[in-house]
């Protein structure tokens, strides 16, 4: 009787375990908020566990496309040089839509790296496998002064 017992308190906490998802509106806006901030004082070891293999960053009109592998050896070089070349990044107006597996977050962050603050719009994705969420893509656009 025992051992039925303790199967069921195992098998309990292992299905509810289980049926936990990263993929909630407060999760995904943590996660997004740490990549901005992981972005200010690089963290290689953060963008490695959480963008996705096939990750794509496609920058103002495309003028640069980064992977997985760019942003973390730019992440690791920036860490050795005791840091990124941008004073703050302060996001506004995020929004997250969630479909299944996926969240879409979208908003407006203001990058200043001197002389000028540079406002942008961003888009990123992030998708669930098996309890995980990953960035899988990010698109950043400025925003001319005075729109």
């Amino acid at each position: 009787m025992k051992s039925i017992t303790l199967f069921l308190c195992l098998f309990t906490y292992f299905s509810a375990s289980a049926q936990e998802s990263c993929m909630t509106v407060e999760n995904i806006k943590a996660l997004d908020a740490q990549w901005e901030e992981k972005n200010l004082n690089p963290d290689p070891e953060f963008f490695k566990r959480v963008l996705a293999d096939d990750f794509v960053w496609v920058h103002n009109h495309a003028s640069m496309i980064d992977t997985k592998t760019s942003t973390v050896k730019r992440a690791e070089k920036q860490a050795a040089n005791e840091g990124s070349d941008t004073r703050s990044r302060i996001q506004s107006e995020v929004k997250v839509a969630i479909t299944g597996n996926t969240a879409i977050v979208t908003g407006f962050t203001i990058v200043d790296r001197g002389p000028t603050p540079t406002r942008y719009h961003f888009m990123r994705t992030y998708v669930e496998v098996n309890g995980t969420c990953f960035l899988t893509g990010n698109h950043t656009m400025a925003i001319p002064e005075g729109e």
